[in-house]
């Protein structure tokens, strides 16, 4: 994830397009399996091929994602691809805007219902995807802003070669794994 495929969210309908749970989901497929049409998308999240296909075509209008024609096989099929990595935005960027208070209120309970998820099928997991699937860490530390924004870049830095790196053809198995970071100022 370039710094510069990284979309800078400012309007408030386009973070309300991103923020809807199916179409955050669909934005999650795009990016782990590549492009896809509405009846792959529909048929991964259980979906209506039409319901898809109104969300896939308000990505496109927020400009988060594009048809890809090449990949049809004949004039009715439509493909579509997702053209940011990723995105930011800040709730002090839509001050008074609720919005942004429900788009944040969507993506905590978007990656809580991710770990939920692992959670609830884990001891079905083979070993060691049981014992490495995943992990939880939370520290405190007194910090300035800057330092604040410093730990945030390192951790996209990080976050991103993980995202983009090419995958070595060495035979082992890889999933997609959700990872998330989040801080917030607040007391013990």
């Amino acid at each position: 994830m370039s710094e510069e495929n990284i979309r800078n969210v400012r309007d408030s309908k386009v973070l309300a397009a991103m923020s809807h749970p199916l179409r955050r989901r669909l934005l999650d497929l795009l990016r782990l399996d590549g492009p896809a049409t509405a009846s792959m998308l529909a048929e991964k999240t259980g979906q209506a091929v039409g319901n898809v296909s109104h969300h896939l075509k308000v990505l496109a209008a927020s400009e988060f994602i594009e048809e890809a024609p090449e990949l049809a096989r004949d004039q009715r099929e439509r493909w579509w691809r997702r053209i940011v990595d990723g995105f930011r935005w800040a709730a002090s960027d839509f001050p008074d805007d609720p919005i942004a208070e429900a788009a944040e209120q969507l993506s905590l309970e978007h990656q809580s219902a991710v770990y939920r998820e692992w959670l609830t099928r884990r001891d079905s997991e083979p070993e060691p995807w049981r014992s490495s699937g995943a992990f939880s860490v939370d520290h405190w530390a007194k910090m300035s802003v800057a330092e604040l924004r410093e730990l945030d870049e390192r951790i996209i830095a990080l976050f991103t070669e993980y995202s983009n790196r090419e995958i070595p053809d060495d035979g082992e198995e890889r999933r997609p794994v959700f990872l998330v970071g989040r801080a917030s100022v607040g007391q013990p």
